[in-house]
């Protein structure tokens, strides 16, 4: 199977700062995985790298669908890359406990260790991210995001600790994904993202999906 190819050898500050704050709750309430990702933001650069490394060998099987630095190879299947580690962990928690409902996933997340998921999160986290979609795009869809969705997502669309980066994301994921919000399918369940899908509007969701998948 194809192997991670590219390795940053360290996060960005306003990464590093959220981290830290993480570190100090996890040291009060170790939880596994999360656990480990506390001990690996303590361990200095070359602890940094030595997790990172490992994070692109444990996620070899990931490289498949979601590209060896996390940038999708399908427009249905989402970009890990610049995703915030806590978020990743988080994600990968939720398919553990059926949360969120993809049996491919669910199977794969059970293989992991904890050490390796959170060496995977860590190495997800400090890939750049290049637009899915060449070319800014703005005007409506940068307004419908800023009135519905930055509050959460922040103001570029950068994600954090619980809601996930949107810039760049792949199109037909983000198109995807807030149909079944409106919906309420059953794939994605969080009530919250349901009615913010439903105040900004089927009919706008196209303009939304342009913007965010243009962003750096």
């Amino acid at each position: 199977m194809p192997r991670f190819l590219v390795i940053s050898l360290a996060l960005p500050v306003s990464l590093a700062v959220g981290l830290s704050c993480f570190t100090a709750a996890a040291a009060a309430e170790p939880s596994g995985a999360r656990d480990h990702l506390a001990r690996i933001t303590q361990s200095g650069p070359a602890g940094l790298k030595a997790a990172q490394d490992a994070g692109r060998k444990a996620a070899f099987f990931c490289a498949n669908c979601h590209g060896e630095t996390g940038v999708s190879k399908y427009p249905e299947v989402p970009n890990l890359a610049g995703q915030h580690p806590v978020y990743v962990l988080g994600q990968i928690e939720a398919f553990l406990s059926g949360k969120r409902k993809d049996a491919f996933m669910q199977g794969l997340m059970k293989v992991l260790s904890d050490e390796e998921k959170a060496q995977i999160a860590v190495f997800l986290a400090a890939q750049p991210v290049p637009p899915s979609r060449p070319g800014a795009v703005a005007g409506e869809g940068r307004e419908l995001f800023s009135r519905n969705c930055a509050r959460c997502h922040g103001a570029e669309a950068k994600g954090g600790e619980t809601f996930p980066r949107l810039a760049g994301q792949q199109d037909e994921y983000l198109r995807r994904s807030l149909h079944r919000y409106l919906k309420a399918s059953g794939e994605r369940i969080y009530p919250p993202m349901t009615a913010a899908v439903n105040g900004l509007g089927e009919k706008n969701i196209e303009a939304v999906v342009n913007y965010l998948s243009s962003q750096p």
